[in-house]
């Protein structure tokens, strides 16, 4: 039972970690893409928030509604892949 509270204090803390850095990512690129106006930095940024909502709507579905661990890697999972679809594309555009 000891074991599931530190499980669940890592997944807070790694859930903590992605939305501060995965945040700062996204504000970075947005404050490039608003200072060049790039297209290529808007999907950057687009691409890296919703990898960064993929990240915390996991983990909220898992620590806060209480629903199966297996829902919050569904949703992770198909966010961060579309994310990182986006993030190809960013890098794909001139």
């Amino acid at each position: 039972m000891a074991t599931d509270v530190y499980i669940n204090l890592l997944i807070i803390a790694a859930k903590t970690a992605i939305l501060l850095l995965g945040g700062s990512i996204t504000y970075y690129a947005g404050r490039a893409y608003r200072r060049t106006g790039d297209p290529s930095l808007r999907a950057l940024s687009i691409g890296f928030g919703v990898v960064t909502v993929g990240a915390m709507l996991g983990g909220i579905s898992h620590q806060v509604l209480n629903l199966d661990l297996a829902i919050g890697i569904a949703i992770n999972s198909v966010l961060t892949a579309f994310g990182f679809g986006v993030i190809v594309y960013s890098l794909y555009i001139e």
